[in-house]
């Protein structure tokens, strides 16, 4: 067991001397790689885009063979299917195979959200664009470029910069005359954003080629502070969409309003019901089958920097949620959030009407233990409970004549969440390679607060997994005006090098 002491003396040890060979390589060639990746970042990327997700597959396959790495495509079933990309530098000798994994697809995204630039027409700023930072061109080859730079573009840090982060650390030891302190495998998965529905279809056709000793996840933000996280794990996700109705058509507000029941006033009060004033779930069981965490991940938590309070100065929150515990404690515990609310409209579009139905879409983020279909069940328990009829289908008129509400709830699926320990030998060595190849201390945490479908490595492959998350946190993850700031592309290129060389 680590105490908090052992922790803080393991983050203290000092860099490999090998970084200072692949820190100048990255120096001398930021600007060459800043170049391929503006070209990576140009491709679009969302699944459903078979076109262009292939596109982007092939480059990929490209980018791998360029670099001396034997690379292909790893197809599902379907050709509909986006294809993982492959890649192998084999060492002879060695004695262990690590997996590095990213994700080269990317969150959709509507241009007429997108402030700065379009989606996939990627721009260089001085600076973020809030803070007042001005459109650059991109650097001549060998001129400086500076790190508080910002890179505007879907998938900019969510997570092409996970795979550029990979591929230049290939290249880097290539000129260094290094090899893997393993047989390297490299995974990008083309469907990570749309949930991996997939995923497992694709680890199970190719068992034995991805057979490994563990995953090393390249994926997600450092913690606020700015350091680098090494991730034990993440959560999970189950979504649902909850509609509830009224009359069959629109009415009139004046006409029948206090007569006709309003589907927006019932949907409100049904989401109320389900969260108390600090986000505490009220739902029946919905705590039930949550694994604690161990005492060693509580150092961990404690040992981190608590980046509470700047963050609530951040985003203008005079209070926070919680009952006062601190943030990194809560990622622990599984969540209920409203993302999105429809009924009529808004503004100055709004109409005098009592609205037909009203629709919200829900994620419960999962944590180790929990279980996605039963924590659906239990939400599908709670809409019974407040008094609603609930189907799978929009209900007939025979249903609407016999049942005052009805509520129709779709599953939209999810996965469960994945947890490594934190004494693995697999933590031990990425989190030494990683403090190694930082340039400052790295911050250790049990789980990361979203999700991705890591359970399937163990379950599929039987494999551990560990996390990297390396870009900057505030990157406008899945939002409009996504960016990179160039000094964590370097980082994360230095600590990937510093993972594959064995540091």
């Amino acid at each position: 067991m680590w105490s908090r002491l052992g922790l803080l003396l393991l983050l203290a040890c000092a860099p490999a001397p090998a970084q200072a060979d692949v820190r100048g390589w990255i120096e001398a060639n930021r600007a060459r790689i800043l170049a391929e990746y503006v070209e990576l970042l140009s491709i679009p990327n969302v699944a459903a885009d078979t076109t262009n997700i292939r596109r982007n597959a092939d480059r990929l396959v490209g980018m791998l063979r360029e670099r001396g790495l034997q690379a292909r495509l790893l197809e599902g079933g379907d050709r509909s299917v986006p294809p993982a990309v492959f890649g192998e530098w084999s060492v002879p000798g060695a004695t262990r195979t690590i997996v590095l994994y990213a994700h080269y697809d990317g969150q959709p995204a509507d241009p007429a959200d997108w402030t700065v630039t379009e989606p996939f027409t990627p721009l260089l700023l001085s600076g973020r664009h809030s803070a007042g930072g001005r459109p650059l061109p991109l650097p001549e080859r060998g001129a400086d470029v500076d790190p508080e730079w910002r890179l505007y573009a879907r998938s900019a840090s969510d997570d092409k910069a996970g795979v550029m982060a990979i591929l230049a650390a290939i290249e880097a030891l290539r000129a260094e005359g290094r090899t893997p302190a393993f047989n390297l495998k490299i995974f990008f998965d083309g469907e990570e954003e749309a949930g991996s529905p997939h995923l497992g279809e694709i680890l199970s056709r190719h068992r034995d080629l991805l057979a490994s000793d563990g995953w090393v996840i390249f994926d997600g933000p450092t913690h606020p502070s700015g350091a680098p996280q090494v991730v034990l794990g993440v959560r999970g996700i189950a979504g649902a969409d909850i509609t509830v109705y009224g009359a069959v058509r629109p009415l009139h507000s004046g006409h029948y309003g206090n007569w006709a029941p309003n589907p927006a006033m019932m949907l409100a009060r049904l989401l109320a019901s389900m969260r108390d004033r600090d986000g505490h779930v009220l739902i029946e069981g919905f705590y039930d089958d949550v694994e604690p965490l161990s005492p060693a991940e509580r150092a961990a938590i404690a040992a981190a920097p608590a980046p509470d309070e700047m963050l609530r100065r951040e985003f203008r929150l005079i209070r926070t949620e919680g009952g006062g515990r601190p943030l990194a404690e809560l990622i622990s515990q599984p969540s209920l959030s409203v993302l999105g609310l429809r009924s009529a409209d808004v503004g100055a579009d709004a109409r005098t009407i009592i609205p037909a139905s009203a629709t919200a879409s829900l994620d419960m983020r999962l944590v180790s233990g929990n279980d996605g279909r039963r924590q659906f069940d239990r939400l599908v328990a709670h809409i019974r409970g407040q008094g609603f009829h609930v189907t799978e289908t929009e209900p007939s008129d025979e249903e609407r004549a016999r049942r005052p509400l009805i509520a129709r709830v779709r599953d939209r699926g999810g996965y469960n969440a994945e947890r490594t320990p934190i004494d693995h030998p697999l933590v031990r060595s990425v989190l030494s390679a990683a403090q190694a190849g930082a340039a400052g201390d790295v911050v250790v945490a049990p789980t990361l607060g979203g999700s991705l479908p890591l359970y399937l490595f163990r379950e599929v492959l039987d494999a551990p997994t560990v996390t990297l998350s390396l870009a900057n946190y505030d990157n406008n993850q899945h939002a409009e005006d996504e960016n990179l700031r160039l000094g964590n592309l370097w980082e994360a290129i230095a600590i990937a090098a510093a993972v594959i060389g064995g540091d």
